[in-house]
């Protein structure tokens, strides 16, 4: 028996229901730098911004944007209803509908992923702050490296028509460790 609770030992948590959003273009980082987010320097890597809202760069041109459990996503729902097609080369890439968000966090997170995809997402080879687009699970996944030196956190963005399958398999996957599905709910308390 352990002590330590299931978001520390090995849990998913549901988040599909915060505000996420993507932006492509030559002039998105400077759009999102303006309007004062911290990005990544090079693709495949994220950043989180001081007010919990992460921003991961997927390309050259491709930021995808989470919202902060903090706020829970009111600052990019606002990015989103607020954006307006202008003269700068920066495009609204709508994600509320088209991924789903998973957190899978806890100590087993690399050895979960492990059952069910092929690249390597120990902490040796996919530190914090990596981004990995690959399959998972059978299915096209972005996973991210979001957790910190405390707790183990990857974020799985999903085919969100297909998110009843991707838990399933990866519930599956966190069996042996003792993992459980826990409400996004015990994030905030």
């Amino acid at each position: 028996m352990t002590s330590l609770n299931p978001i520390e030992r090995c849990a998913l948590i549901d988040l599909t229901d915060l505000p996420r959003v993507g932006f492509r273009g030559v002039d998105a980082a400077g759009w999102l730098t303006a309007r004062g987010y911290s990005l990544p320097s090079a693709p495949n890597q994220a950043v989180t911004c001081d007010d919990g809202t992460l921003v991961a760069r997927l390309s050259q041109t491709e930021y995808f944007l989470l919202g902060s459990l903090a706020d829970r996503g009111q600052r990019i729902a606002a990015e989103e209803a607020g954006w307006v097609l202008g003269e700068a080369r920066n495009y609204l890439l709508p994600r509320q509908d088209s991924h789903a968000w998973l957190q899978l966090s806890g100590k087993h997170v690399a050895e979960v992923m492990a059952k069910i995809c092929g690249v390597d997402l120990r902490a040796e080879a996919f530190p914090l702050g990596s981004v990995a687009q690959t399959s998972v699970a059978r299915l096209n996944v972005i996973v991210i490296n979001a957790g910190s030196a405390e707790l183990a956190r990857f974020y799985l963005l999903c085919d969100r028509a297909s998110v009843e399958y991707f838990q399933g398999a990866v519930l599956d996957a966190m069996g042996e460790f003792g993992g459980v599905p826990v409400d996004q709910e015990n994030l905030l308390g």
